[in-house]
């Protein structure tokens, strides 16, 4: 059997539900905060938005009926606690979305925590300049190597549109690499 059945089956069960929540987060933690990193790029907010992911899915619990996969779940939580974010800094800051970009850059280049190589930053700075949903498509695809199917569900989005936007997005950085060489 697969874990993830397993293990939603024992959140179901009220006698083995918070042991069974313990297995998610050291399951999912660090996948999740790759990918929430990704979205908002300091480490301190992702991982405050990993601690309110897993802060809202156990207390939305009841709520998780295993028709959707577990993992579907929390990385929808997840990406709806970085929009939320984003949207929040946004509004508090009022931004438009082509500042918050240069913010999150910003953010990027004085990021004391990340450790690539130029050609890495440059990578980065390529993924963060993308619309914000043809990010969050190609971080799913390209990062976290999903199937179009998993992010279709997490995103509620049409296989097809996926891979038109994520399609798109590479080309957006191939060609952000060709004009910055």
């Amino acid at each position: 059997m697969n874990k993830e059945y397993d293990i939603t089956a024992l959140l179901q069960n009220p006698q083995t539900q918070r042991k069974a929540f313990e297995r998610v987060v050291n399951m999912y933690s660090e996948q999740l905060y790759w990918q929430i990193r990704r979205m908002v790029v300091s480490h301190d907010d992702a991982n405050d938005l990993l601690q309110n992911t897993f802060v809202k899915a156990w207390s939305n619990l009841d709520y998780f009926r295993g028709e959707a996969k577990l993992s579907t779940w929390l990385y929808r939580i997840a990406l709806n606690e970085c929009l939320n974010f984003l949207n929040k800094q946004r509004a508090e800051r009022n931004l438009s979305i082509d500042e918050v970009d240069s913010t999150l850059l910003n953010k990027l280049e004085s990021d004391a925590y990340f450790d690539g190589d130029e050609v890495q930053k440059q990578f980065q700075r390529a993924v963060l300049r993308l619309p914000e949903k043809q990010r969050m498509i190609f971080n799913l695809k390209y990062f976290q190597e999903m199937k179009y199917e998993d992010i279709s569900d997490i995103l509620g989005t049409s296989v097809g549109a996926l891979k038109a936007s994520y399609h798109h997005a590479v080309k957006k950085i191939e060609d952000f690499f060709g004009q910055n060489d």
